[in-house]
């Protein structure tokens, strides 16, 4: 007999389903994709029954690849034993009495809410807003979301009965039951971190209703058992267990093994953003809230630091400048410059920052161009520009949550001079696994233990690959004379926005 757990991530790009058995193997997969909205500059929706038709479609396409190897291989019959969930973080999904959504929901991304952050900072004093839930008001976040329907959409807000995030609304669709955990509660900017439950205290003085959140249970408790209209479509069994699971990045990182067990070993992740994950065993957030501070799926927590534009910085670069040259090229092209690129700094501020400077408005920036850069020069100053704000953003957490070495993950991480560069440049041992697998597998892994195949989430990461690639970081002092500088330029460059 086959026994599996299914784990899902709902991307803002696409939905992921995957099989893994209880040795840790991926035996079956899927992807579908759903469109991006942009009705206006700065917005960001999605539709939340595009995320239900591409996650029903993903399943059955799933149960389908289990049935054909069951049937090519003549095993006994399968057996799935739990569902666990992941997805895009900080979104807003509102719903009516009825449980149908009311209007799009707004994405991690979307940028309308200026001003609703501004009257979370005039209610509640910034420095008590970081102190109780790890993070300061973002645009980005959930809780401004709401605030700002209040205002610009009273009709739609006075039926609201729920809001949910993205991945518990698709909890809420499978199971009928509206629950929440911590991970992704606390990417809210309500969420009491001490108590890991809503603080009534902050939604009281902004006149909201706690009620129009969910509960907030553990990230490994059963949400919720699929419906029976649900398990017919999909081929699943009436009654799965369906586990709350995780926002993406603390998702992703279980399915790295990176836990509050080991505080010295984080990820580094470089897709189109980059992110700095560092786990902690206490609520300790940055007095200035220049990173986030989360809660873990493991009962912990972690800080986050975030470039918002690492494999973005390099891809607006060739599709810009290089457009016939592919990314091997550009990387060997790299290589026949010199660490520090010759005096060339870029700024990766091409759509704003997150990490540490929380400026939407900072733009990016070419430094020091002269007649004798090459276009070498050029590209090995893209890749070190983010290493320098990735740093930036190290330096921080580093004060609260030192760390030995980083699991490096992403498209970022498959070069092996951008891995060297950003080893040398956050003078930290980094340390590429040979196979990843991303949020859905954590998702997958938190559904194991969630229905006690593993104990814990300790033993059940025995099950993970350990075939890796190890960088070691090497002192050059290049590249800190160019961090020194580097550092100067977010506030030289203010003038002239």
């Amino acid at each position: 007999m086959t026994d599996v757990v299914i784990g899902l991530d709902l991307g803002t790009g696409g939905i992921r389903a995957i099989a893994v058995n209880l040795q840790g193997q991926i035996i079956a997969q899927s992807t579908r994709s759903y469109p991006l909205l942009t009705p206006q500059p700065g917005w960001t929706e999605q539709n939340s029954s595009d995320w239900v038709e591409a996650s029903l479609d993903a399943l059955f396409d799933v149960t389908q690849q289990l049935n054909g190897h069951r049937a090519m291989s003549g095993d006994k019959p399968l057996r799935v034993y739990a569902l666990g969930l992941s997805g895009q973080m900080h979104g807003m999904v509102p719903l009516d009495a009825e449980g149908k959504a009311i209007r799009p929901a707004i994405l991690w991304n979307d940028q309308r809410t200026g001003k609703a952050v501004a009257e979370i900072e005039a209610a509640i004093p910034r420095h008590e807003l970081i102190q109780r839930t790890g993070n300061p008001a973002i645009t980005g976040f959930q809780l401004p979301k709401l605030l700002w329907l209040r205002t610009e959409e009273p009709q739609a807000y006075a039926r609201l009965w729920q809001i949910l995030l993205p991945k518990d609304y698709l909890g809420y669709v499978l199971t009928g039951e509206a629950v929440t955990e911590p991970s992704d509660a606390s990417g809210i900017g309500c969420l009491n971190l001490a108590n890991r439950q809503w603080d009534t205290d902050i939604l009281h003085t902004l006149d909201i209703n706690p009620a129009l959140f969910p509960p907030v249970i553990e990230s490994t408790a059963i949400a919720g058992r699929l419906k029976s209209e649900i398990a017919a479509r999909v081929g699943l069994p009436v009654g799965l267990p369906v586990i709350a699971g995780g926002g993406d990045n603390a998702a992703a990182a279980i399915g790295l093994g990176i836990s509050s067990s080991n505080l010295k070993r984080g990820s580094l992740s470089i897709g189109t953003s980059g992110v700095i994950f560092a786990p902690c065993d206490r609520p300790i957030p940055d007095r200035e809230g220049r990173v986030h501070l989360f809660c873990h799926v493991d009962g912990g927590y972690h800080l986050l630091g975030v470039t918002l534009a690492a494999g973005g910085s390099l891809r607006w670069y060739r599709d810009t400048f290089a457009p016939h040259i592919s990314y091997t090229d550009l990387m060997d092209m790299a290589e026949r410059s010199q660490p520090g690129a010759r005096g060339v700094l870029f700024l990766p501020h091409l759509a704003g920052e997150r990490s540490p400077h929380l400026d939407p408005d900072t733009r990016g920036a070419f430094v020091n161009l002269s007649l004798a850069h090459t276009q070498a020069d050029i590209t090995r100053a893209v890749l070190e520009g983010v290493a320098f704000s990735l740093r930036e953003a190290l330096e921080v957490i580093s004060a609260i949550a030192p760390l030995d070495q980083l699991l490096a993950t992403g498209g970022g991480a498959r070069s092996h001079i951008w891995l060297q560069i950003l080893a040398d440049v956050l003078q930290t041992k980094l340390i590429a696994p040979k196979a990843e697998e991303g949020a859905a597998y954590g998702a997958a892994i938190l559904a194991m233990v969630g229905i006690g195949v593993y104990p814990n989430l300790e033993a059940a990461h025995k099950i993970l690959s350990q075939d890796t690639n190890v960088v070691q970081p090497q002192p050059n002092p290049l590249y800190e004379a160019g961090f020194n500088r580097y550092k100067l330029l977010y506030d030289t460059l203010k003038a002239v926005r």
